[in-house]
């Protein structure tokens, strides 16, 4: 996890530069209109994990062969769709909508063909990782997932080896590579490594076709409004601005998604025991790992997340050799609403779990999509880019509280218990960490401070929430743990 964010963001120093703040921006907005529809990825595995995990649960070995095979023909016919009506989308695209310079039009083009080879690899590799996640075998997907870091590292730094007109074509061909050889590594391990994966011998199940479809779809629904919400603003900040503001954009993105990688990564781990907890009908144990998770999740993000709040000038000068213009504010602003995120992200799995999706997808992910309208009417009256990050805020805020009522209603959640167990838990070391960065940056003003900052409040970070972010068996966990670590 760690050498993949190191990596990755030192990757996109080099693009940023071989490409030119232009060229990375067409990049970013053509990845991220190919994004909109890769929430496929997000949804159906989701869809395909639940099953496998909560089948896991209750040691149905058959079933979950049944689950593996028929998922893996959904994913690719599901596919074979997505390039088809992403090749149809493009005629549109390119037709004056996009604002893109009119001669990187054709380049652009090509960087959008191979995004959509990308996409296609990506939802057929779905079913492969939901069943190494349904193992809990993080080894493999940790293995894959550095390689595909230094493989990203390795075009980056050969980029300037071609002519600079051509590099972005090179860019989305390598990158499409990647996604192809990541298929290969997963598919070829999960083949050889678990009975219950073969694509031999398909019977169609049309029960469960119909089980894993239904559930897929409002999965489907609820992640089209999230990636709708990303992507909508930067189409709407492209079309307002043009492709310098999307770099700014994408540059923001980046910074949140590496961030989110220490929460997702904890996700993956927790999330098969939530729902093989639900698979044997423990739903005491299932809601209490969905709000340890959430806890989790808001500590692994904020630790790095807040000091970078107050640092961000300083990291971005020292990352990128150009900062975008609004790039500060807009890393800001996206790591604000990521952190109110993860205050609930635990009980999106346990959602999850229930298999109950349908109100709760359609009420979170209506409230989400509302970012876009909300976001072309400020722009519209003559506001400046970044109003429209202060507005996801508001609207991230409101749809954690949504999230809480939904699992109280459909798991028997105790707000009061969840108060107790995970926001009261995260305010000292929140508070803590925020006074430590706000005295360091008013009493100090040099240019490496973040090397001040960020240790100093980490460590009291970590000390404030030992003390007070655990509850006591959680504490005893954690003692346990440290003790194990040392013994070895």
């Amino acid at each position: 996890m760690l050498l993949t964010i190191c990596v990755s963001l030192y990757s996109t120093r080099i693009v940023l530069s071989s490409l030119g703040v232009s060229d990375y921006g067409i990049f970013n907005l053509i990845a991220g209109v190919i994004t909109m529809l890769s929430f496929l990825n997000a949804a159906m595995a989701s869809a395909t994990q639940r099953f496998l995990s909560f089948y896991h649960g209750r040691e149905n070995f058959s079933v979950r062969k049944k689950v593996f095979i028929n998922s893996w023909i959904l994913h690719l016919v599901l596919g074979v769709f997505v390039v088809f009506f992403l090749l149809i989308l493009s005629q549109f695209l390119f037709d004056g909508f996009l604002n893109i310079p009119s001669e990187r039009v054709p380049m652009a083009k090509t960087v959008y063909l191979y995004m959509a080879v990308s996409v296609f690899f990506t939802i057929v590799s779905v079913p492969f990782t939901a069943l190494l996640n349904a193992h809990e075998n993080m080894l493999w997907i940790a293995i894959v997932n550095i390689l595909e870091a230094i493989m990203k590292l390795i075009i980056a730094l050969s980029l300037n080896y071609f002519i600079a007109s051509e590099r972005l074509a090179h860019y989305g061909l390598f990158m499409a590579g990647v996604t192809f050889i990541s298929f290969l590594l997963y598919a070829l391990y999960t083949l050889k490594k678990y009975e219950e994966c073969t694509i031999l011998n398909y019977k169609y199940d049309k029960l469960l076709m119909k089980n894993l479809g239904g559930f897929a779809g409002w999965n489907l629904f609820g992640s089209a409004c999230v990636v709708g919400r990303n992507q909508g603003i930067a189409i709407v900040l492209n079309v307002f601005f043009g492709t310098i503001v999307s770099a700014a954009y994408g540059i923001a993105n980046q910074v949140a998604g590496q961030l989110v990688f220490f929460s997702a990564t904890l996700l993956k781990a927790i999330n098969p025991q939530i729902m093989k907890s639900e698979g044997v009908s423990d739903r005491k144990r299932m809601l209490k790992l969905s709000m340890m998770a959430s806890k989790l999740g808001f500590f692994l993000v904020s630790f790095i997340a807040i000091p970078a709040i107050f640092e961000m000038p300083s990291i971005l000068r020292l990352w990128l050799k150009d900062v975008p213009e609004y790039t500060v504010a807009f890393c800001s602003l996206y790591l604000i609403t990521t952190l109110i995120n993860q205050t609930t992200i635990g009980l999106q799995s346990a959602i999850q779990a229930t298999g109950r999706i349908r109100a709760y997808q359609l009420v979170i992910g209506g409230v989400v999509l509302m970012n876009v309208p909300v976001s072309y009417i400020l722009l519209k009256q003559g506001l400046p880019p970044h109003s429209v990050l202060v507005c996801a805020v508001f609207i991230e805020s409101i749809a954690c509280a949504f999230r809480i009522y939904f699992l109280k209603v459909q798991a028997n959640l105790s707000i009061r218990l969840y108060v107790d167990r995970v926001f009261s838990k995260e305010i000292i070391p929140a508070i803590v960490i925020l006074s430590v960065c706000l005295i360091i940056t008013t009493l100090f003003d040099f240019e490496l401070r973040l090397l001040i900052t960020f240790p100093v409040s980490i460590i009291a970070f970590f000390i404030s929430v030992y003390y007070t972010g655990f509850c006591d068996d959680e504490k005893q966990l954690v003692t346990n743990m440290i003790h194990k670590i040392l013994k070895k």
